[in-house]
């Protein structure tokens, strides 16, 4: 093989793309794509002046501004978000969408592997290392949910999708119901203050300190929703009926042992049921 034939093979040989194994994809990029250029004159030159049976290497540099440019294409084809878990109420009962797990494309390792190919001229199939991403919110991660049925007067936590105990309560009176909706709790009081809202039938009513006649009760969960919360009532025999001014009544001891099993962020379903 004469000198020309000899840089023809080469150039040849450097010209095979890099097989890279993607995500369960085959993808086959040319060395000129990712910037690779190999001195094939050069290494002809200093085979034809060595001795029988050495081995002369092919230098071939590479433009890690173009490789670094084809692994981002890469992550940007190839990488997925993470999916939250989500809640939502079916049949009364909440209900957790399970999450799903992202990837993301090792760049730097991938970059340098890619590198390392084209230098080494190897073309050995090349499978790229993507890292996975968690998502911030899981099945596992949910913590405690209150489902409300102002109908039937009862309140009931969930440890996730686990029912853990079921309350009897007290919620608003026709003229002042409780509302229906989704909502959180936002903050938590022990041995609250009773203050009189912007109502007419606490015009004339006077704040109430912490003390066996607060109609709070000893712990007040406020909600979301304006001027609700869920709350401990000395008025126990009320429990059970429509008799509130639209909060959630709960026995005082029921309403401390809630206090200590429910967090400021917890949901709060309140339903027509």
């Amino acid at each position: 093989m004469d000198a020309t034939a000899a840089e023809g093979a080469v150039r040849e040989s450097h010209a095979r793309p890099l097989p890279l194994l993607v995500a369960g994809r085959r993808l086959a990029p040319r060395p000129e794509r990712l910037g690779a250029i190999a001195y094939v004159h050069a290494a002809v030159r200093r085979a034809g002046a060595a001795g029988a049976g050495a081995e002369v290497p092919l230098l071939v540099r590479v433009r890690g501004d173009r490789v670094r440019s084809y692994v981002a294409s890469l992550a940007k084809r190839f990488d997925r978000n993470a999916v939250d878990s989500r809640l939502a109420l079916r049949n009364l009962r909440p209900w957790i969408g399970k999450e799903v797990t992202g990837r993301s494309l090792d760049r730097p390792g991938s970059v340098a592997a890619i590198v390392r190919s084209l230098v080494q001229s190897k073309r050995n199939s090349l499978r790229l290392r993507f890292k996975a991403v968690q998502p911030a919110v899981s099945r596992a991660s949910f913590g405690a949910i209150v489902v409300i049925r102002r109908g039937s007067n009862q309140l009931f936590l969930y440890r996730g999708m686990r029912l853990t105990r079921a309350f009897g309560v007290a919620t608003g009176q026709s003229a002042y119901p409780t509302p229906l909706g989704s909502f959180r709790i936002v903050v938590k009081w022990r041995n609250p203050w009773w203050y009189p809202p912007p109502s007419d039938w606490a015009k004339d009513e006077k704040p109430i300190p912490p003390g066996p006649g607060n109609p709070l009760g000893t712990r007040w969960m406020g909600l979301t929703a304006p001027l609700v919360g869920i709350h401990g009532t000395p008025d126990a025999a009320s429990i059970g009926y429509s008799a509130s001014h639209g909060c959630i009544r709960m026995r005082i001891s029921e309403a401390e042992w809630l206090f200590e099993h429910v967090d400021v962020g917890t949901p709060v379903f309140i339903v027509a049921a």
